[in-house]
């Protein structure tokens, strides 16, 4: 399982967090020896989640987690060499079904993108500035349900684990200090205001505590004082440990961080960036500076169609007088947060009635729309999906940032809600979560191109749909394909060419409606979360080809509902597996056409 900074980025994912851990359920049975060694080798892989990964190992025996995990360089070590025996043993399994060929191809990338942490000891930069270490228990907390002594002793347990947890990962910064490997200031001062939020805060106020807040009645009334008094007393350990983080951060690390501001200025930085860009794109072939070059090129593409955008709506005024309307114009931005929640609930309904027009399965897991937490708000992305769980029926999470209300423009907001919503983030996650007949891993897998390929790809489907009611809108759609383009070149520029912040910010406020206090949170974010940026436009242009040449080869032929459930139906792989899904599927749909033309 990986701990530090690929932990907490592939876990997560950009736009999505770490939710419940998707439900497990036994692998398909071995049929005879040739699938005995490949389900063997998936129940091996199984075993060293549940060693590795608390809530794993929790929810497999169904019960709740208490403690975090160990990240120490030692445990990561030993399981890097337990997961590099496995992928040996998958690599040289003899012929296998189509099914099973599957099952082992996607599980050898999971393999390679766990490794990736202990080839690079990434755990010595365990936060990006968007996220981190620190953020766990503040996300856990509120989807965390006491409903037994049992569940109550257990979030105790996790409060009272978390100095350990916050030392291990203290430990292994210094490591990042004591060898040259350590982060920018930018994200490292988000962080430190993260943490600052959770360290000041009284035990009783803290978000830690409010689980017990909701004791259910059927604990005897004594258990119930005993329960919170002890999660009182646990609380209070957390936010220690929160402050002993701060004072480290602050007087210790603070003063190491690094002056470049992309990974080729560390030791081994350029190795550890190409190994990420090949991980987060699932595209090893393509180099970070191939990766630049498709952003130049996608940046002149949208930007021809934002100006068509512009001479339509008939402004009168250049690109740039129009991105300074678009800005500082109050009638696009909402007045309150509850006026913004409201537009994303509202948006997110109108998608949700167009998915029967597109796609022949839904998920049965639903999805709400909540505000980011205020305490993290001002350092957070726009917006961000967290899953759900099918298992116990709890919803999918659709968070919006209603911090500065005046960076958050409407225009955006329906582009922004298919990606994170429907018929993005949501409905792929959701999908995957409750496919049946597949090993727990694949269910668990969240390949960052293919999830946020999908989720950009989605945006462009809401068009189609025609969501975007407004020139304005449209304008927002095409501004975020930029936004996207634009982390091409930014991303690399920044970790592969050495850019400043300044020449990164660039693009964005060059050729994007993007607030200038996201591009400068987005901009912080890429030099805190190297190579994930490139993943989204990736995925998307290799998903929009895919259809393309569906649709040439079928012709009228051509169902859009049955692509969909191609794309989706297996959940994440990467991009070169989904080539080869597709593909099959478009050569299975052509044969029967060709048999019945047939002498």
């Amino acid at each position: 399982m990986m701990r530090g900074l690929v932990f907490v980025l592939l876990a997560v994912t950009a736009d999505v967090s770490p939710g419940a851990q998707a439900q497990t359920a036994p692998a398909p049975a071995a049929e005879g020896t040739k699938t005995g060694g490949l389900y063997g080798i998936v129940a091996d892989y199984d075993a060293l989640q549940r060693a590795a990964d608390p809530d794993f190992r929790a929810r497999q025996q169904g019960r709740a987690a208490t403690s975090w995990g160990d990240v120490s360089r030692e445990a990561v070590l030993a399981d890097a060499t337990a997961r590099e025996a496995l992928a040996a043993r998958l690599s040289a399994l003899g012929s296998l079904s189509p099914e099973d060929a599957l099952n082992r191809d996607i599980l050898l990338a999971v393999l390679e993108a766990d490794l990736v942490e202990a080839r690079h000891d990434l755990a010595r930069i365990p936060f990006t500035g968007d996220w981190g270490f620190h953020m766990r228990p503040i996300f856990a907390a509120p989807r965390t349900r006491l409903t037994s002594i049992a569940d109550a002793e257990a979030w105790i347990a996790r409060l009272r684990d978390v100095p350990r947890y916050f030392g291990d990962q203290i430990t292994n910064m210094r490591r990042g200090v004591d060898t040259g490997f350590t982060a920018h200031p930018d994200p490292l001062a988000n962080t430190i205001d993260q943490i600052a939020e959770q360290a000041v805060v009284r035990p009783v106020q803290s978000p830690l505590y409010a689980p017990f807040l909701s004791l259910p009645d059927h604990i005897p009334s004594t258990e119930r004082v005993r329960l919170r008094e002890e999660g009182l007393a646990a609380t209070a350990t957390a936010i220690a440990a929160y402050g002993e983080l701060l004072d480290f951060l602050e007087y210790e690390y603070a003063a190491s961080a690094r002056t470049g501001t992309g990974l080729n200025s560390l030791p081994g930085g350029a190795e550890a960036y190409n190994d990420l860009i090949a991980v987060y794109t699932t595209r090893p072939e393509l180099t970070p500076a191939e990766v630049h070059r498709l952003g130049q090129e996608q940046v002149a593409q949208i930007r021809a169609e934002m100006e068509a955008v512009l001479t339509e709506i008939g402004f009168e005024g250049d690109f740039a007088q129009f991105l300074d309307y678009l800005r500082t114009d109050r009638q696009f931005y909402a007045r309150t947060p509850q006026e913004l929640l409201s537009r994303a609930k509202e948006i997110s309904a109108r998608l949700e009635a167009i998915l029967p027009d597109y796609f022949n399965t839904l998920p049965r897991t639903r999805f709400g729309v909540r505000p980011v937490p205020p305490s993290i708000a001002p350092g957070f992305t726009t917006a961000r999906y967290l899953q759900g769980d099918p298992e116990t029926g709890e919803e999918g999470t659709y968070l919006v940032n209603t911090y500065r209300l005046d960076q958050r423009p409407l225009y955006e907001l329906p582009a922004l809600s298919a990606h994170e919503a429907v018929p993005g983030h949501h409905l792929q996650i959701a999908l995957a979560q409750e496919m049946r007949g597949v090993p727990a891993f694949r269910r668990n897998y969240y390949a960052t191109a293919f999830g946020e390929g999908w989720a950009l790809y989605a945006e462009k489907l809401a068009g189609e749909a025609g969501i975007y009611i407004t020139p304005y809108e449209e304008f927002g759609a095409l501004s975020y394909q930029m936004w996207r383009a634009c982390r091409l070149v930014a991303d690399t520029g920044i970790h592969l060419y050495g850019w400043t912040r300044e020449e990164a910010e660039a693009c964005f406020l060059e050729n994007t409606a993007l607030a200038p206090l996201n591009v400068r949170t987005e901009v912080t974010r890429y030099i805190g979360w190297p190579g994930q940026a490139t993943a989204y436009k990736i995925g998307e242009i290799t998903i929009s080809q895919l259809r393309a040449e569906a649709e040439t080869e079928l012709g009228d032929a051509f169902d859009i509902r049955a692509f969909h459930d191609v794309v989706l139906g297996q959940g994440s792989m990467p991009l070169s597996l989904l080539e080869r899904r597709v593909q099959g599927w478009v050569a299975a749909q052509q044969a029967p056409a060709a048999n019945a033309s047939a002498p």
